[in-house]
């Protein structure tokens, strides 16, 4: 039936704005590729071929629909080729095939559905949140303390780890003081009791923390590879070492701590220096800094009899001008001394009471007075005048 609104006959495509089918797929692929991120699939293998080139070409399948996948040879050199028909998670990127216009997933990671399979599902869904949120970013390692005094030690107290540690702490650094936080480190409750002593070791006045524990099966690792506690040493106010002893399996712990120890022994020689080793570093400090204050006390010395030498002549130099002064202001007292007017041949007359007689009025006649020389005094009377 044609609609009345059309004209009759066979449509004809624009020549003008037209998509190109390249066009059109690559759209499809950009918008693909932003709507998603990587994601988790379940799905059951079909018409698996692994190619000479070492790629993996597959669908993965369930009852209502399939989608095409690819895992290339980078990815997939660790993994076991997957049986046809078997359940696999995968994590991948979904995409668009442009050259087939085909919607696909290319795989970075497959594993079985078995209980083995579900646990690691588990670990790298925790991985990536907290790859997300930047604690797996190497940038956020901090430098541990050359030479702490005191550390928190987190595992268990029965087990072998605590021996390792304080036996390698105790021969290369002794004065550093161990807090022990003892945790089961693994089975029920081993998670809250880790979580337990990593929240106590974040209010002790401590300089870097280690925790974990010896070897074990790798079931026995679960609890250092709980989100929880990963993110609970992350938050740690101090540096951290992993010491999980397994050192084929990389935990969370070791992911997220500041540094990755393989063995409880080694997280203590990383944590502390080694005494043996700065024995003779220090003695040689000692030789220098000793050679120094030498130095520095004979440089000492001459300075100071240097400036000795310049204080004695500034000193002979003060008492020589003060010397010439003071001549010159005796000189000038002398000139003015009562005593060289009486060497020149002038007399002063006192009377009984020593007052000095100035004026002709004060001789009264017969009054008798002292008559002062240059050398003496001479007696005298007044007479009766003119």
């Amino acid at each position: 039936m044609i609609r009345a609104d059309r004209p009759a006959g066979p449509r004809v495509a624009p020549s003008d704005g037209a998509w190109s089918v390249t066009d059109v797929t690559r759209r499809a692929r950009s918008l693909v590729e932003m709507g998603f991120d990587r994601v988790w699939v379940r799905g059951e293998v079909s018409g698996f071929k692994a190619y000479q080139s070492g790629h993996w070409y597959f669908a993965l399948r369930d009852t209502q629909a399939q989608v095409r996948c690819v895992m290339w040879r980078s990815d997939n050199q660790r993994v076991r080729p997957p049986a046809e028909g078997a359940q696999v998670f995968v994590e991948a990127a979904p995409t668009v095939w442009e050259e087939r216009g085909e919607f696909r997933l290319t795989v970075r990671q497959l594993l079985p559905t078995d209980a083995s399979g579900a646990w690691q599902l588990r670990l790298e869904r925790a991985r990536a949140a907290l790859e997300r949120d930047g604690l797996l970013d190497p940038a956020r390692k901090r430098s541990l303390p050359p030479y702490p005094l005191s550390l928190a030690l987190i595992t268990s107290a029965d087990g072998a780890a605590l021996h390792d540690v304080l036996s390698v702490l105790g021969r290369r650094w002794p004065l550093t003081e161990v807090l022990l936080l003892p945790a089961r480190v693994q089975g029920d409750g081993a998670e809250r009791e880790v979580l337990a002593a990593l929240a106590l070791a974040n209010r002790l006045p401590v300089e870097l923390a280690i925790v974990g524990r010896g070897g074990g099966a790798r079931e026995d690792l679960w609890v250092f590879n709980s989100e929880r506690v990963a993110r609970a040493v992350a938050a740690l106010r101090v540096p951290v070492i992993s010491a999980v002893g397994h050192e084929t399996d990389i935990t969370l712990t070791d992911l997220v701590a500041d540094l990755r120890a393989p063995t409880p022994s080694a997280a203590a020689a990383a944590a502390v220096p080694d005494r043996a080793a700065l024995t003779p570093m220090v003695a040689a400090l000692a030789r220098r800094l000793a050679q120094g204050l030498e130095r520095r006390t004979a440089l000492g010395r001459e300075r100071l009899a240097r400036t000795g030498d310049r204080l004695e002549a500034a000193i002979r130099e003060h008492a020589r001008r003060r010397s010439a002064r003071l001549g010159e202001l005796a000189a000038a007292l002398d000139a003015l001394s009562p005593l060289r007017v009486l060497e020149r041949g002038y007399a002063v007359a006192r009377d009984g009471d020593g007052r000095v007689l100035k004026r002709r009025a004060q001789f009264a006649p017969g009054l008798a007075f002292r008559l002062t020389v240059s050398d003496g005094d001479v007696g005298a009377r007044a007479g009766e005048g003119p």
